[in-house]
């Protein structure tokens, strides 16, 4: 069984694009997979919360919804920045789903499939083999 490591930004995308990033999940993986996110995204989707106002804040809401409907896992760490715990802890059996430009080109190279959203429309799941 494959993880999905889902980044805090990704988990944005259902309220501000209104996709539906879980449907969309089981359209391109055709295989056996668990959602997974770090503890510190869901400390940085609280600072959203107290911090910011309107959309921001009320994508941040919905997404601490969402982890908590569709079960996600919580992945504990020591560490407070989530790119560098992705790329710490990502390896080639992982997938990464993240909006992150430079994260995505760092997690290809490494060797490691990302997931992204393309035409604010759908989810498309690039491949580690397409980028070596």
């Amino acid at each position: 069984m494959k993880r999905i490591i889902i980044d805090t930004n990704f988990l944005i995308i259902p309220y501000k694009f209104r996709v539906d990033i879980f449907s969309e999940f089981s359209r391109i993986c055709d295989f056996n997979y668990k959602l997974f996110i770090f503890e510190e995204s869901i400390n940085e989707l609280e600072k959203i919360m107290q911090n910011q106002r309107g959309i921001n804040k009320k994508a941040a809401q919905f997404a601490l919804k969402l982890i908590k409907l569709k079960n996600i896992g919580i992945i504990k760490s020591n560490e407070k920045d989530v790119d560098g715990l992705i790329l710490n802890d990502a390896n080639e059996d992982d997938i990464i789903a993240t909006q992150d430009i430079k994260l995505k080109q760092e997690l290809l190279r490494k060797g490691v499939s990302v997931i992204m959203l393309r035409q604010k429309k759908y989810l498309q799941l690039a491949e580690r083999k397409l980028y070596k």
